[in-house]
């Protein structure tokens, strides 16, 4: 069992006015020095230390929060106890199989998941051999393989039954909500119609998705630390349950965590595993999820006028509120800021909004960045070869103040950039800066001026795509993506590319 993947668990805690003792008696090892871990979700960390001499050791319970604890022995094995407050705990097992020679000596909880671990393992291996069986049996063997299956069928209805039984007998332990928690939903049978057809052919799908946390107490912050809370959680949100578009998800994830008491530790759990998922999430789009996580469940103010994410540093959790209220308006489905910009002419003036195509990409660049020098001529070659004539522009807004002016400019005529070339030039700069209402809001906007803060562009290149309406539909491709995506939706799936993808393509972010 090592300490990055198990799942066992085992024995037990105690709490009053002074230390609760924890006491352990393991046979078969030498004295030594030994850690108890505890679970915040599916991780382990440290919470105690201690010296295991003459097979006896013991920790100060009073010390720890209720959840799934473990005690780790030399070599990184461990074997796993429930601690929920009790009075005392005493467990007594023989290296190096812990749980099959694990004797509670005291504690209720653990007496009641030894037995219930026991019993799950015994009817894991008869509905395995069972299953084995099965899997050996031809097409003709079919009255031997319904026998089969109704064997597996009646092993889970007698876990379903064991289950039910310990949690209903149990009902103050929090053995019985760890075990309750991990008990799949029942799905009743689907409505028929008048002819006893199924009415909806996906009721089974969205009854388990609407019921899927019945059976998880989120009132009980104690499930935090236990690792069958987060797997769970992890499930729901995953390709798994719901489909991987930003709005799905913030359609089944938000309510949930409506549900659950503000202050609690259950709720700090839940809204930073959310947040954090959708952060690294390597799906296109979902920085909407993370961006409307921030706003709704750390931003947003509590009851008494407070942020709600009261666990943070006041002054990060500001600068937090700030960027993401930036970013809202930059994700897939918002309109995002409009831009009144110059050629480098300073004669003709483009406004992003007022662009008339079917689509447009939005491109930021520098052009004293290595990587915009690589992919924006490709821009230019994807315009001539098949954009611009299927009503595709590209609206280019480049690093144009102070000495990047010349190379900006240079840049456009060696490459004969003919697309849309926009920036902040070295004369609009210099005009703003002395005197901002000489061409705001006459001219232009301060947001436009401000591009860089109003677009969060803090390095290049950038993109975005938007459709007709202006509306955010991708961004941060690389450019045989850019290509292939525009094809596909215009009905040039099967065209040949210009651009492929390798293992050395980049996005451009």
């Amino acid at each position: 069992m090592k300490l990055i993947n198990t799942f066992i668990l085992t024995a037990i805690l105690g709490i009053s006015g002074f230390a609760q003792e924890l006491t352990f008696k393991v046979t078969g090892i030498k004295d030594t020095t030994v850690h108890l871990v505890k679970y915040v979700g599916s991780k382990l960390y440290y919470a105690d230390t201690a010296q295991l001499i003459n097979g006896r050791v013991s920790f100060d319970g009073s010390k720890q929060e209720p959840g799934i604890m473990a005690v780790l022995m030399p070599g990184q094995r461990y074997f796993e106890f429930i601690y929920n407050n009790e009075k005392s705990v005493d467990i007594e097992t023989k290296s190096p199989n812990y749980i099959e020679h694990m004797v509670i000596k005291k504690s209720k909880e653990n007496m009641i998941f030894l037995d219930y671990m026991k019993y799950m393992k015994a009817k894991r291996d008869e509905a395995s051999a069972l299953q084995e069986k099965l899997s050996k049996l031809g097409d003709a063997e079919a009255e031997e393989k319904a026998k089969l299956t109704t064997g597996i069928k009646k092993v889970g209805e007698e876990v379903l039954a064991y289950q039910n039984k310990v949690v209903e007998e149990n009902p103050k332990t929090l053995v019985s909500k760890i075990i309750k928690m991990s008990t799949d939903i029942q799905v009743p049978e689907a409505p028929k119609d008048a002819e006893g057809e199924v009415i909806d052919k996906n009721f089974t799908y969205k009854y388990f998705r609407d019921h899927y946390f019945d059976n998880i107490d989120l009132n009980d912050d104690r499930l935090v630390n236990t690792p069958v809370l987060q797997n769970k959680l992890e499930y729901f949100y995953s390709k798994n349950m719901l489909t991987q578009h930003p709005d799905t998800i913030i359609k089944y994830v938000f309510p949930v965590i409506n549900s659950i008491p503000e202050e609690s530790m259950m709720y700090r759990f839940v809204v930073n595993n959310v947040t954090t998922h959708f952060e690294r999430s390597k799906f296109m789009g979902m920085d909407k999820v993370k961006t409307r996580m921030v706003n709704s469940f750390y931003c947003a103010l509590d009851k008494n006028g407070n942020p709600k994410a009261h666990w943070m540093d006041q002054e990060k959790l500001k600068e937090l509120c700030e960027n993401t209220k930036i970013q809202m308006k930059l994700v897939q489905g918002e309109v995002p800021p409009n831009l009144i910009l110059p050629d480098s002419t300073n004669q003709k003036w483009y406004n992003l909004h007022e662009t008339e195509a079917d689509y447009i990409i939005l491109f930021f660049w520098d052009p004293g960045c290595g990587h915009c020098k690589k992919v924006t001529p490709k821009l230019q070659t994807l315009y001539d070869k098949k954009f611009k004539e299927r009503n595709i522009e590209i609206f280019s807004v480049g690093k144009a103040t102070g000495d990047d002016f010349e190379d900006w400019k240079k840049f456009i005529k060696d490459k004969n950039l003919s697309y849309i070339n926009v920036g902040v030039t070295r004369d609009i700069y210099e005009q703003a800066s002395e005197n901002p209402y000489s061409l705001i809001p006459s001219k232009t906007t301060i947001e436009s001026i401000n591009y860089q803060s109003t677009y969060d562009i803090y390095s290049t290149p950038r993109v975005w795509i938007l459709d007709k309406d202006k509306k955010i539909i991708a961004k941060s491709l690389a450019i045989p993506q850019i290509e292939a995506l525009l094809d596909d939706l215009q009905g040039f799936g099967d065209l040949e590319k210009i651009f492929k993808m390798d293992e050395n393509t980049e996005e451009i972010r």
